[in-house]
């Protein structure tokens, strides 16, 4: 179980039961499982969706000519751009709880990870696309904090929520966003343009997202302020950092610490067929709480959703030591050898295994 995760048994979502709210239910798999989810929700489905193109607003834009309203978005992408899609789950339970979680964070975090996909890649962000169920006991009062949170991000970035889709969970909240954006022609950073040599860097610190939850978890607090870990409640996708890079050549790949530095480091050394080797004293460890505790390296090393940039780029690149007032730290080396290290500051080295967040490994159940 990695703490950048809050696992819990997984809601068990049953087959309906006769009555009104087992009408136009829908099935969500078509093995013999047979999951359902039905259209009931807080309000009516037809109310929460007028309710969700009200807060969204009903403007058109100039790259959405039609969105929430039809049955499809029709989206225009600038001339010379490539299209580029991520979709994200975010799963009561596996990815937040409400009891730790305000409404407004878990809907900010929600959005959050697909603009962090698209800041990866050097993109722009065009629209948002949200699949939503909910229990039908969900107060409304959550599910409009939840929406005020995920626009307030939106309109931040300046996109627009085009559609998407609503359904009754008979347990547990399930939210899948999905984001499109685009990249110019050819521009996109990849995982797997690591080079030998190339010099490992990231943005902002890492390990807060990783630590507040490791309290939680062991119980060692009940519940965190929003002020004592803000980027864990409200992580800031980095987009203007991304589309920097990308505008000037200076990422060789790139990948968001979604899943931990270990772990995505090791994509994008998978990805390119290389290795790393990674300095411990140089890693950003964020500080934490009142008393700004700095975070234990393994917190930095292997936690995820700090939904920082973590990219390499060419000894002869010029990176700044800070990117549209984000910090960037230079951590580590490309090296031939197709394994991670670690060196710490009395040069011993040890192997750096990726340790971060991995569904369905029995080990982070």
């Amino acid at each position: 179980m990695q703490p950048n995760q809050c696992p819990v048994d997984p809601p068990k979502v049953d087959a309906p039961t006769e009555g009104p709210l087992t009408t136009e239910a829908r099935r969500l798999t078509p093995d013999d499982s047979s999951l359902y989810i039905v259209s009931a929700l807080p309000l009516s489905e037809k109310l929460l969706i007028e309710d969700i193109r009200r807060r969204a607003g009903r403007g058109k834009r100039p790259r959405i000519p039609a969105g929430i309203g039809d049955d499809c978005a029709v989206l225009r992408l600038p001339r010379g751009h490539e299209a580029l899609v991520t979709t994200d789950f975010s799963l009561e339970g596996v990815h937040f709880r409400r009891e730790w979680h305000p409404p407004d964070a878990v809907g900010h975090r929600c959005l959050a990870r697909g603009l962090s996909d698209i800041a990866a890649m050097g993109g722009e962000p065009i629209a948002a696309f949200l699949s939503l169920a909910l229990p039908a006991k969900l107060p409304q009062s959550w599910v409009n904090r939840f929406f005020e949170g995920l626009l307030k991000l939106a309109h931040q970035f300046q996109i627009s929520l085009a559609g998407g889709d609503t359904a009754e969970s008979p347990n547990g909240i399930l939210a899948d966003i999905v984001v499109l954006g685009s990249v110019p022609r050819g521009k996109a950073i990849l995982r797997s343009g690591a080079r030998p040599g190339d010099r490992v860097y990231v943005t902002g610190e890492l390990g807060s997202s990783a630590a507040a939850l490791d309290q939680l978890l062991s119980g060692r607090k009940k519940k965190i302020g929003v002020t004592d870990v803000p980027r864990h409640f409200f992580p800031v996708p980095r987009l203007d950092a991304g589309c920097f890079l990308r505008e000037n050549n200076l990422a060789s790949s790139m990948i968001d610490t979604s899943d931990g530095l270990s772990t995505d480091l090791s994509h994008i050394c998978q990805e390119s067929g290389v290795g790393a080797t990674l300095n411990a004293a140089a890693i950003p460890r964020a500080v934490i709480g009142a008393a700004r505790t700095r975070v234990d390296l393994k917190f930095a090393l292997h936690g995820g959703e700090d939904y920082e940039l973590l990219f390499t780029a060419s000894p002869r690149a010029k990176i700044p030591p800070r990117i549209k007032g984000v910090r960037v730290t230079e951590i580590g080396v490309i090296t031939r050898q197709e394994e991670m290290q670690l060196i710490y500051p009395d040069q011993r080295a040890e192997t750096l295994e990726p340790q971060g967040w991995q569904h369905f490994a029995r080990e982070s159940m």
